[in-house]
């Protein structure tokens, strides 16, 4: 049986680095420290741990740099910063002059590379200060388990504007996004093959002759690291422009829906049970939003009650139970059957919302949307379809199983140099076949294909990378890119393309 995804995913590995690189690197001391963080590497923490984490390794407060604070002189502060001018000026300011110095000592750790001439100028002004400075590679946020972002929402605007302005800015963002797709790779331990599609437009090939420049520098460079040439494993790096469809349908599998249709934000639902308000966090620690949220809508409505009918049996078979013995395990069981219920009562509440809103205006545009299709050739999936409206499967997940199954075309699908040695799909195991017991064992030596997709991800193509890997058991599937989209996002996206970059406002994934 495979471990829960909390304790397998990327958000573990990350997590798992992030320890041994500046926790266990700073501990030494053995100290409580303060930690700062810019606005990056605040969203990178609250994706892979939580507060009483931190506390384990030593952390007793964690602050925002760019806000004003009160010093704390007898403490040493921990900097966990993404390098850029603003976070450094910030850093600079906390440890201006000896006399001023808002803390005794600072730990920092950059993300990624830091820039020669920020370095110079921390060096300049108060290297005495400085116990540690170290970069992490880390520069990207683990979405979920096979999920991540690179959290840069304005790559959409400078990789499509018409405007030919826009050049300076649209190649530093393709140099930023490869910096942080080989950071992705490094955490992941793989240097791999880097293919890229080769048509609508040109943004795939030249972020991939980016990333394997990139790759190649950061393997000559890393000294301590065991990889030298390229490892079983595939990148993938596609335009956005390769399937709009996707991105506009609305889905009806219940992550796709609830993201679409609700105002969640930061993974946050709001509800209201017994006329009261509550909150809830969508989020891979729930076992049972891991084990619905890539159900139909209907499968969803259908199940969660079951669930809670068993619970309730199960509890009033314990609860008729008279010995002394049948009642201390009661009281024992009360929190988890709590527990049990209030999921299945936030999940129940979040299905009915969706459909609530499905009915009011979304199920004929559903309708319209699939009628609307045609029929490009793809693969025959009717033996996977259960409902109606479930017609639709993203491009991406035909990439995906090609990609393992070594058979996309070479010409529309070049690598940028070499291929991995052994990528002839011998390292994917197909779900007809018998799976290795070791879960982590299986996919440590497995291949693994990384996606990454320039402009945006949907939550149905989020969906795929698992569905992808559940069929191919040795080979793992991780999805990633700039920022993911909702239909409406998407919209507001295009929207802006026509306007100069001044008029222009992001929205960072929430």
């Amino acid at each position: 049986m495979a471990p829960p995804v909390a304790e397998r995913g990327l958000k573990n590995v990350v997590w798992q680095k992030i320890k041994a690189t500046v926790f266990d690197d700073c501990k030494k001391e053995g100290e409580w420290k303060i930690m700062l963080l810019d606005e990056f590497t605040t969203k990178l923490l609250a994706s892979c741990c939580k507060m009483s984490d931190l506390l384990e390794e030593g952390i007793t407060v964690v602050e925002d740099i760019h806000k004003n604070r009160e010093p704390v002189r007898q403490m040493k502060a921990l900097y966990f910063i993404t390098p850029t001018s603003k976070s450094v000026d910030c850093f600079l300011r906390d440890f201006g002059s000896k006399s001023e110095n808002k803390y005794k000592a600072a730990y920092i750790y950059f993300t990624d590379f830091c820039p020669d001439n920020l370095f110079n100028k921390i060096k300049a002004s108060c290297s005495k200060s400085i116990r540690r400075c170290k970069e992490i590679n880390i520069s990207f946020i683990p979405h979920e388990s096979q999920v991540y972002t690179l959290d840069v929402p304005d790559a959409f605007y400078y990789c499509y504007s018409p405007d030919p302005g826009n050049a300076k800015g649209k190649d530093a963002i393709m140099e930023a996004m490869a910096d942080q797709i080989v950071t992705v790779c490094a955490t992941l331990d793989e240097n791999p093959g880097v293919r890229y599609k080769s048509k609508p437009l040109d943004n795939a090939s030249k972020l991939a002759q980016l990333v394997e420049k990139k790759l190649e520098d950061y393997y000559k460079i890393d000294e301590k690291s065991l990889i030298k040439g390229k490892t079983h494993s595939q990148l993938l790096i596609i335009d956005r422009g390769f399937d709009p469809v996707s991105t506009v349908l609305h889905e009806l599998t219940f992550q796709a829906m609830a993201y679409d249709l609700l105002p969640i934000e930061n993974d946050t639902y709001k509800y209201k049970t017994d006329g009261k308000e509550k909150e809830a966090i969508l989020e891979e620690e729930d076992d049972l939003w891991v084990r619905i949220r890539h159900r139909h809508i209907a499968v969803v409505l259908e199940e969660i009650p079951k669930l809670m009918k068993e619970i309730s049996s199960t509890k009033k078979a314990t609860e008729g139970k008279t010995s002394l013995s049948a009642l201390t395990q009661l009281m024992k069981k009360m929190p988890h059957f709590r527990k049990q219920i209030t999921k299945q009562v936030v999940h129940l509440n979040l299905a009915e919302d969706c459909m609530n809103k499905f009915k009011l205006n979304i199920e004929k545009l559903c309708k319209t949307e699939q009628s609307q299709q045609g029929k490009p050739l793809r693969k025959d999936r009717s033996a996977e379809e259960t409902f109606q409206l479930s017609r639709w499967t993203p491009f991406i997940k035909d990439i995906m199983e090609d990609a393992i199954d070594n058979r996309l075309d070479s010409k529309e699908w070049p690598y940028c140099s070499q291929y991995p040695a052994v990528w002839n799909g011998s390292g994917a195991v197909s779900a007809r076949q018998k799976p290795r017991a070791n879960y982590l064992e299986d996919r440590r030596n497995g291949s693994k294909l990384i996606v990454f997709v320039i402009g945006g991800i949907t939550y149905s193509e989020m969906r795929c990378a698992y569905e992808v890997s559940q069929a191919h058991k040795s080979c793992e599937v991780i999805i990633g890119s700039t920022h993911i989209l909702t239909p409406k996002k998407l919209l507001d996206d295009i929207k802006m393309l026509n306007k100069p970059k001044d008029k222009v406002s992001f929205i960072k994934d929430e």
